[in-house]
């Protein structure tokens, strides 16, 4: 695949254009930190067309569709993406850092498959009939909101999009994704998917851009029905203000600080493999990364010793290889972010015992890092409490199950969670005291399209994902019918 790419547009309206102002901005391969692409950069009249756009399709050919039909389009899209897979997954790596391996065999799969469990969905979003006192026929439609921005982050760029314009499609309405600055290459290229295999003009826009600019002018139009976005607290909090002015639908899906719990009767070697992966995929750039490893006191040293000696066998290299199983962070300044945060960790008092450093791949470029693992972390550390959204790892230990369960809710997020015990009970018993919209036991990292996926506390509200995502697509109207006769 060629290493730089030629420039891209706007997609607004089923047509690409230059930003109304001219602007364009770089796409750097933290790899290699070559710029690999520029892209048009919005400004707030590309914002209004985009939203007028939006706003035609959702009135004219869109609504005119069946549901059934939409549902075809979307397994179509689908289809072509599972077609795609090399091509985009191989734009995922080139603007994310990502090994080749994550964005073909799991990240773009995982969006097709989403794309076609919502085509499933498109005709089964249906209202009720209500026995209501009295001599009326009353009965519930459940209509789509209209026009819906997804503001979606860096580090699943196009996985995200996929969990937000999937549902938001199949009730009706219409897209406007505004993707990262860093990582905008994979949304172009679904939106130009989207063409190909027949969505009408305007039902899919794709606008590139500053968050502080296209996406507070996103955030503060009037004509845009909904906010879907995923990204870091305060990000969503400044949404959640600048969206009152227009009191628009959102649903935020936010930071996370997921402990990863290991009682004493765990299986050790598997909990050993999924406190590894549970922080390591995705070089820890994951939301519901499990960056807490809570470990019962009686098995700690040994368990800690197994987990460092997995992690230093793990070599960040080429992310284009597809032995690859640890990239490149994804920009400088998340690189940057990392390592003060490491460096936090040591001067608090924490024990590197794994890692600590930024890494080398052969080529003196790039934004690697070595995966990281303290010990001696106590909760009230800023590795213990802050999201650091790489790829470092802190060890709290704890005596028994109750002081487990208050340390792993010693947060104010709760994205996930996880419990390793082989005892039935107890895992039962702590996932329910756990404050997480996600709770794995025995396992970590797991998703799929019909499981509802969200946080508690500071992690945000809604949630994404299955039959429950559509209820923050659609709104509900009730209709009475007087059957008296005169």
């Amino acid at each position: 695949m060629e290493t730089t790419l030629a420039a891209q547009k706007l997609l607004i309206g089923g047509e690409w254009r230059d930003a109304s102002g001219g602007a364009t901005m770089d796409v750097v391969n933290p790899a290699t930190e070559e710029v690999v692409a520029t892209v048009a950069s919005a400004g707030r009249a590309d914002v209004d067309a985009a939203v007028d756009a939006a706003r035609r399709a959702f009135e004219g050919p869109w609504s005119r569709l069946s549901a059934r039909e939409r549902g075809r389009l979307l397994w179509k899209l689908g289809e072509r993406l599972f077609e795609q897979a090399d091509r985009v997954g191989r734009l995922e790596t080139l603007h994310n850092g990502k090994p080749i391996f994550e964005s073909t065999q799991v990240d773009v799969p995982a969006a097709a498959e989403c794309f076609q469990y919502y085509a499933g969905w498109a005709d089964k979003v249906q209202g009720e009939t209500i026995p209501v006192k009295g001599n009326s026929f009353t009965y519930t439609l459940l209509e789509p909101l209209g026009v819906v921005a997804a503001i979606v982050p860096w580090n699943f760029p196009l996985l995200l999009a996929a969990w937000k314009i999937a549902p938001a499609l199949a009730c009706g309405n219409t897209v406007i994704l505004k993707p990262a600055s860093q990582t905008p290459l994979t949304a172009l290229a679904l939106g130009a998917m989207a063409m190909e295999v027949g969505f009408p003009p305007g039902v899919l826009n794709v606008v590139t851009g500053p968050g502080s600019s296209v996406g507070q002018a996103l955030v503060e139009h009037p004509g845009i029905a909904k906010i879907a976005f995923t990204g870091d607290t305060s990000t969503g909090k400044a949404i959640m203000r600048g969206a009152a002015e227009t009191l628009k639908t959102i649903t935020l899906e936010l930071g996370g600080k997921s402990p990863n719990v290991v009682f004493a009767d765990a299986d050790l070697d598997a909990a050993v493999r999924g406190a590894t992966t549970g922080i390591f995929y995705g070089k820890g750039e994951v939301c519901a990364a499990g960056s807490r490893l809570l470990v019962e006191r009686s098995i700690k040293d040994e368990f800690l010793a197994k987990v460092a000696e997995r992690a230093k066998k793990m070599r960040p290299g080429d992310p284009m290889d597809p032995k690859t199983r640890l990239g490149a962070i994804a920009s400088k300044g998340q690189f940057e972010r990392v390592l003060r945060y490491i460096e936090k960790g040591r001067a608090e008092g924490g024990v590197v015992v794994a890692g600590g450093r930024a890494a080398d791949i052969g080529t003196g470029k790039g934004f690697f890092i070595e995966p990281t693992i303290f010990d001696g972390v106590t909760p009230e550390m800023t590795i213990a409490r802050e999201e650091i959204f790489g790829p470092v790892l802190a060890t709290i230990e704890f005596a028994d199950e109750d002081e487990a369960i208050a340390r792993a809710n010693q947060s104010g997020y709760g994205l996930a969670a996880a419990v390793w015990t082989r005892d039935i009970k107890k895992a039962h018993y702590v996932a329910r005291k756990l404050q997480a919209g996600t709770v794995w036991v025995n396992t970590y990292n797991v998703y799929d399209a019909a499981a509802p996926f969200g946080g508690y506390k500071q992690s945000g509200f809604g949630r994404e994902l299955g039959a429950h995502a559509l209820e923050h697509y659609t709104q509900v109207k009730t209709v009475w019918v007087d059957l008296n006769r005169s």
